[in-house]
């Protein structure tokens, strides 16, 4: 089987995809910042003598990128896969929220990438065969108040994934866009609260719907799943909708006109309250 490099593995989505890279055969490379969050992985691997090597890697450093790929195809050869999934979450009114935080949720969701995917496109294009698979998400296809910086990031990731993979098609390289709607991680938790006496609703409203997301959840191990079918498979499919809520979300947008959404939006928390209830049978608490 191939050598795959997972990115942000300590939990969620990316510790579900090494496991499931790994159980179907994979060499994984599991990376993550910090080593010291890679105990729930290294229990797994174990217990299951699965052949993952957990490696530290910066997604946000130029230094880190290029020793740790060096480092890992050393060990195990020319990378096959790679799965960009670090990511950080990203919310707020863009009044509020400081133009730092939108570089730091940038350099991290959209440039890391883009450090990894550089890497390993010499040697896919030249070997003329691997897989991509960027994760972004729902928020990358729809645009809602207060998530600019998180959406604005995924929504660049989108287009470069679809750039690279028009670049690659000639290479026999797949790249693959895994957009996950609200999956069970912790990600949910670390997001930048909205300001105690902040005048915009957006995102105690947004805190509601997750919260009605999450009392249903969807656990990481269905995106994980569905990363190693694609690996394991050989479409040229570019986009793939992840979980149950994900293909009604995008697919509802179209049919309302931007002018309706923003409406929607300015909106009393009487009305938003009532549509929830109207459009989706749901009883939302703020």
């Amino acid at each position: 089987m191939s050598t795959a490099l997972v990115t942000g593995t300590s939990s969620g989505i990316g510790l579900a995809t090494a496991v499931s890279l790994a159980r179907a055969g994979h060499v994984v490379a599991a990376t993550m910042r910090n080593l010291d969050r890679a105990g729930d992985l290294r229990k797994i691997a174990a217990d299951e003598q699965l052949p993952i090597d957990i490696a530290a890697l910066d997604v946000d450093d130029d230094a880190s990128v290029r020793e740790a790929f060096a480092t890992i195809a050393a060990r195990h050869g020319p990378i096959d896969v790679l799965v960009n999934n670090a990511g950080v979450p990203g919310g707020g009114a863009i009044e509020e929220t400081p133009v730092e935080s939108f570089r730091e949720v940038m350099e991290t969701n959209y440039f890391g990438a883009l450090r990894c995917m550089k890497e390993v496109v010499p040697g896919m294009r030249q070997r003329r065969r691997g897989t991509i698979v960027n994760v972004t998400s729902v928020a990358g296809r729809t645009a809602t108040a207060p998530m600019a910086s998180y959406a604005a990031s995924k929504w660049a990731l989108e287009a470069l994934s679809e750039c690279l993979a028009q670049e690659m098609r000639a290479f026999n390289v797949r790249v693959a866009i895994v957009e996950p709607g609200v999956i069970a991680t912790p990600i949910f938790g670390k997001g930048r609260s909205s300001a105690p006496d902040s005048p915009y609703p957006h995102g105690r409203r947004l805190r509601a719907l997750f919260a009605a997301a999450l009392a249903n959840p969807t656990p990481p191990s269905l995106v994980g799943d569905l990363i190693r079918d694609i690996v394991n498979g050989g479409s040229w499919q570019l986009r793939y909708p992840a979980g149950p809520d994900a293909a009604p979300m995008m697919k509802g947008r179209p049919m309302k006109s931007d002018e309706q959404v923003v409406e929607e939006a300015g909106a009393s928390d009487e009305a938003f309250l009532a549509r929830m209830k109207r459009d989706f049978g749901l009883d939302l608490k703020l």
